[in-house]
């Protein structure tokens, strides 16, 4: 058969369907702009950035659309509960990359977006000025950058006379042509008016609101002391009281803390009562582990009956605040087998096959004393809306800090309930994580909603160790969402380092602590009086812990560090730069024994260098490189630097300085860097 026969017995062509198969699922086909790789973003916007009130908030995204059309963008942000979005104009860097800055001026939860669109004012400004400049006939450019003018004008009518009255002159300029028209189009006003007001056709948004916490100062920057009230009485074998607490306030305000923490004050548990130095079989007299909650006077919401009562504490709360300190309560969801709770609901508790309630561990420590709740619990609801009526409770008594024990054994879906809920009510609450744990579980922990987090700080001890892992905490995206709080020691951490340390030791892990993150704590009165003496070597349990007996504690010594500690946290509150850690930087030293660090602020107005010497016994000394224009200092101009520790001040030269420190003197420096200008005639004179 014939070709042509086939052909003609072909069915028709049929012209395709519209819309296209599918066409739904592309949404707007006109939206030309792309938005992709934003940050900050945790987690796919899973989980929020955290920023304090008065932080500056760097937001970047690629932006870009097809063919040669000009974008704009904007991020855009609010209170999750408002309406209105806040719009701030993003800017290019290089290479479509764009960025935008914004202030945080309220505490509570927001998000935050980005707007693209493919701008039609600029793309026609852009070209008009090139045509100007290569002399061409503009007119009828004029008359297109009129109608879009008027287009903005007629769009603002409605929300602005004045507004609209201004861009219907500026295309009546426009329209009139020549050097007028053109000046008209080029003025910077009719740019502004029209970013503001031309209508946005097919602006694209960011796929994804992504949310931000913004917490009071305090989350970013404080000082913990950590303290057992009942061994604050000042005779004999007593148990101390909160006014005993209250009496002890001048000296934790004259070292400079400004968070009181304390650990549960709760009635203890008598049955398998633990004995001094943990051991399993309790004395007559013995007071137990403030963590093993509960007995017949009550449990969490409950106050041990020999600290005071609940007028009593709330009386501590407000003198504390007189002496510009908070109260940080520790809570611990756990139960002594004496808790109410174990009667009330022995559903939350997880059962033997003997019928007994399981008690916690963790192989090869036992702690017999204490019932873990079980968050598989059939009752797991009623459970959850308990654990944080007791948060309820002591916010409701003045407590807004909270020290949270061993959170990673509890379930995590409790906790960004139990914490998003709180900061609903009282967006200014902090919850500190003890989590000594794996570190993806403790970065989950953040995320969650833990404002700050213990940390591996207490087993870093070398330089390389320390260097690494503050690179991690403050240069990688974990800075957006983790907030550390190193200590040096607490009632369950005594390092090795600090059992075989002397003096220096403990001046230099206070000042490590103390200047490598802007939070920090230590368990004293044991640390500025230097309580090394460890239960069995090797291990990190004191002997005679406090956790299992009243301490009597000289803090008249005039071996303390007291004044020490008073001085490091008078620096830190002097100088803005050790209340951020987004300034670390750290330095080259041709000694591994020393470490070499500074932190400025944003705008280097207050630029710090701490040379640490890491050798407790032998002096250490080195060559320091310093990238002195990064830090604001003009290379051709000598420098001073004030050590802050020891008030002496010297000259240094360049980019390369001599070191060293004797620990048997003072193993640190703290210097502040004072920088001239080149048109400062008086030498003596420092910026």
């Amino acid at each position: 058969m014939p070709v042509e026969a086939k052909r003609k017995r072909s069915a028709p062509k049929q012209k395709p369907d519209y819309p296209p198969d599918g066409i739904s699922d592309i949404g707007e086909g006109r939206k030309r702009t792309i938005i992709e790789g934003v940050s900050p973003e945790i987690d796919g916007g899973r989980y929020p950035i955290k920023r304090v009130v008065g932080d500056d908030i760097v937001v970047e995204a690629d932006v870009f659309g097809d063919g040669h059309d000009a974008v704009s963008c904007a991020v855009m942000y609010r209170k999750i509960d408002a309406t209105e979005w806040t719009e701030i104009p993003m800017r290019v860097l290089v290479n479509d990359r764009w960025r935008a800055e914004f202030t945080m001026t309220e505490i509570g939860r927001h998000i935050y977006t980005i707007k693209a669109w493919v701008d039609r004012f600029k793309s026609w400004s852009r070209d008009l000025a090139k045509r100007v400049e290569a002399g061409q006939d503009v007119t009828v450019d004029l008359l297109i950058g009129a109608e879009l003018v008027e287009e903005a004008a007629a769009a603002t009518a409605e929300t602005s006379a004045e507004y609209a009255a201004m861009l219907q002159q500026y295309a009546q300029k426009l329209r009139s042509g020549g050097s007028v028209g053109v000046q008209s189009a080029l003025a910077s006003e009719l740019e502004w008016l029209m970013y503001r007001y031309l209508p946005r056709r097919f602006a694209n948004w960011y796929d994804r609101q992504l949310p931000l916490v913004v917490d009071r100062e305090r989350a970013r920057f404080s000082a913990w002391y950590e303290m057992f009230p009942r061994s604050c009485a000042p005779e004999g074998n007593r148990h101390g009281t909160f006014k005993d607490v209250e009496a002890r306030l001048p000296y934790v305000a004259s070292m400079g803390f400004d968070v009181l923490y304390l650990p549960p004050i709760h009635p203890i548990g008598r049955t398998l009562r633990k004995g001094r130095n943990n051991n399993v079989a309790s004395q007559p007299g013995d007071v137990g582990s403030p963590w093993a909650i509960g007995a017949e006077e009550g449990g969490h919401k409950s106050i041990h009956s020999e600290l005071g009562t609940l007028d009593d504490f709330r009386h501590l709360v407000q003198r504390a605040k007189e002496y510009g300190m908070e109260v940080a309560l520790d809570i611990a969801f756990q139960c002594s087998p004496d808790h109410p709770y174990v009667k009330e609901h022995p559903e939350w508790f997880r059962k033997r096959p003997d019928g007994t309630i399981q008690y916690a561990e963790n192989p090869p420590k036992k702690y017999q004393d204490i019932y873990p709740f079980d968050f598989e619990t059939e009752d797991w609801p009623g459970l959850w809306k308990e654990l944080k009526s007791i948060f309820d409770f002591w916010i409701a008594q003045g407590v807004k800090i909270f020290r949270v024990d061993n959170p990673h054994t509890k379930a995590f879906g409790f906790w960004e309930w139990c914490i998003n809920a709180i900061k609903r009510e009282h967006p200014g609450v902090i919850f500190l994580s003890e989590a000594f744990t794996r570190p993806k579980v403790m970065y989950r922990l953040a995320k969650l909603g833990f404002t700050q987090s213990y940390t591996y700080f207490a087993w870093r001890s070398t330089g390389w160790d320390l260097t690494q892992y503050l690179i991690e905490l403050t240069q990688t995206e974990v800075i957006e969402f983790f907030r550390p709080n190193f200590w040096p020691n607490t009632p369950d951490i005594l390092t090795e380092q600090l059992q075989i340390g002397k003096r220096p030791t403990f001046l230099t892990r206070l000042a490590l602590a103390a200047t490598l993150t802007a939070n920090y704590g230590i368990y004293g009165p044991a640390f500025e009086l230097r309580e090394n003496r460890p239960l069995v070597r090797g291990k990190e349990e004191y002997l005679d812990s406090e956790k299992y007996e009243i301490r009597r504690w000289d803090i008249d010594n005039p071996e303390s560090l007291r004044n020490y500690i008073a001085l490091i946290n008078r620096i830190r509150n002097e100088n803005p730069a050790l209340q951020r850690n987004d300034g670390l930087r750290f330095h080259h030293v041709d000694n591994d024994q020393l470490l070499v660090y500074s932190k400025s602020t944003p705008n280097l107005d207050n630029v710090l260098l701490m040379v640490i010497n890491l050798d407790p016994n032998y002096i250490q000394s080195g060559w320091v490189d310093l990238p002195i224009e990064e830090l604001g200092i003009d290379p051709r101009l000598p420098y001073q630097i004030h050590d802050l520790v020891s008030d002496v001040r010297y000259m240094w030269n360049g980019v390369r300085n001599y070191v060293e420190l004797n620990p048997a003197v003072m193993p640190i420096h703290i210097f502040r860097i004072q920088r001239r200008t080149r048109s400062e005639r008086d030498f003596d004179y420092y910026v």
